[in-house]
């Protein structure tokens, strides 16, 4: 089997269970949905549905909405099934805009109309909003899920597992690397090697499972299934692949990206970056460290791909709803704010090996990761 290649088979997609799974909601529990616009004002009559461009917004209408309003709602007993758009960010988890518009084309307050009266809500969006809609979440004491980036392949198969069974087998890893001194993980590309160290000081994992549950303010990521830690410092050097294609190594020290140098591609790409990590440092910042758990297809979209099992994943940035002390204020500009998760895995980054990442803990060194594959520790860790 191909590296982060699934030949499982899953099960239909049904709202009905993916929701009583994540929130086993309570009869009465009003449910409501967000999406991003770029004219939110485009939500009036569902006008945005003629853009045959936006398929994530027109999945969170078929699927979710719809679905709420044809049953689903009936079924689970639940109340409201409203949809609300706000305007689109531009960058992950940046704060989200107060203002929203209805279906009826009426203007509303996010924080005055809907959070305080909600007890879920999806977020079904372009760009994540977890950490805005998790802050949101514990000021107004609901809960919900964020689905940034919707797909076809995400709803057949990410949304469509259960995830009463995601949660064990993410809890048999959490277990297996919780408590970790740190991790290294070698890279090979363009004939080049690299190796960075990230410290996390006998920290306690944290897991993205899935689950939503209780009267717990929370905001689950789905899908899910991911082990994680907000590393404390790290140290060496990774590649990085941009969005136009361009390679670049970024030099760490302290916990932060100090220079990114041109592999192969645009110079201009990296002088951006340089110019942004001189101009506002904590853009560099590594708030994250993640495994995925899932044996699941690649989508294309990093939401679901990450969470793929022998995927790894820093992030740069924006910290606190991982637990990290990195905040929005903490930015120079606003819509610097952002979390930014730079995934390693064999679709998306074939170009960029990674031979081996180990564990250091208790005295041991563990191998995790071999060429995007589990190794032998976390097979065994699974199997238990």
């Amino acid at each position: 089997m191909v590296a982060n290649s699934s030949s499982r088979v899953f099960p239909e997609f049904s709202l009905t269970r993916l929701l009583k799974t994540v929130f086993e909601p309570k009869p009465g529990q009003r449910i409501g949905i967000l999406i991003d616009l770029a004219d939110p004002r485009q939500i009036a009559g569902f006008a945005f549905l003629k853009n045959s461009a936006l398929t994530i917004q027109r999945h969170a209408h078929d699927v979710f909405y719809q679905g709420l309003k044809n049953g689903v709602m009936a079924e689970l007993g639940l109340r409201g099934g409203e949809m609300f758009a706000y305007q689109i960010t531009g960058g992950s988890n940046l704060d989200l805009p107060d203002a929203a518009w209805t279906p009826e084309g009426r203007e509303i307050s996010l924080t005055k109309d809907v959070y305080p009266h909600f007890d879920i809500l999806l977020c079904i969006s372009t760009y994540s909003a977890t950490a805005p809609l998790t802050a949101f979440a514990k000021q107004f004491n609901f809960r919900g899920a964020t689905l940034h980036g919707v797909n076809p392949i995400i709803l057949r198969t990410g949304l469509a597992v259960d995830y009463n069974e995601v949660s064990r087998q993410a809890e048999k890893l959490r277990l297996a690397m919780t408590r970790a001194d740190a991790f290294e993980i070698d890279f090979e590309v363009a004939g080049s090697k690299a190796t960075l160290r990230l410290l996390c000081d006998r920290q306690e994992a944290q897991k993205s499972h899935g689950l939503c549950r209780g009267d717990k303010p929370d905001v689950a990521n789905l899908p899910a299934g991911e082990v994680y830690f907000v590393p404390t410092g790290a140290e060496g050097q990774f590649p990085r692949l941009y969005e136009d294609g361009s390679l670049g190594v970024m030099d760490v020290t302290g916990g932060r990206i100090r220079k990114a140098t041109l592999l192969s591609g645009n110079q201009k790409t990296i002088d951006e970056h340089n110019q942004l990590l001189a101009s506002d440092p904590a853009t560099g910042e590594l708030g994250e460290l993640g495994f995925g758990t899932q044996d699941l297809p690649a989508s294309g979209r990093d939401i679901q791909d990450e969470k793929i099992l022998g995927t790894l994943h820093v992030a740069t940035g924006r910290s606190d709803h991982l637990g990290g002390h990195l905040t929005p204020e903490m930015f120079k500009v606003a819509r610097n704010a952002t979390h930014n998760d730079i995934l390693f895995s064999s679709t998306k980054t074939p170009s960029i090996r990674v031979p081996q990442a180990r564990m250091f803990r208790e005295g041991k060194m563990e191998v995790v990761i071999e060429n995007y594959r589990p190794a032998r520790y976390l097979e065994e860790a699974l199997n238990s």
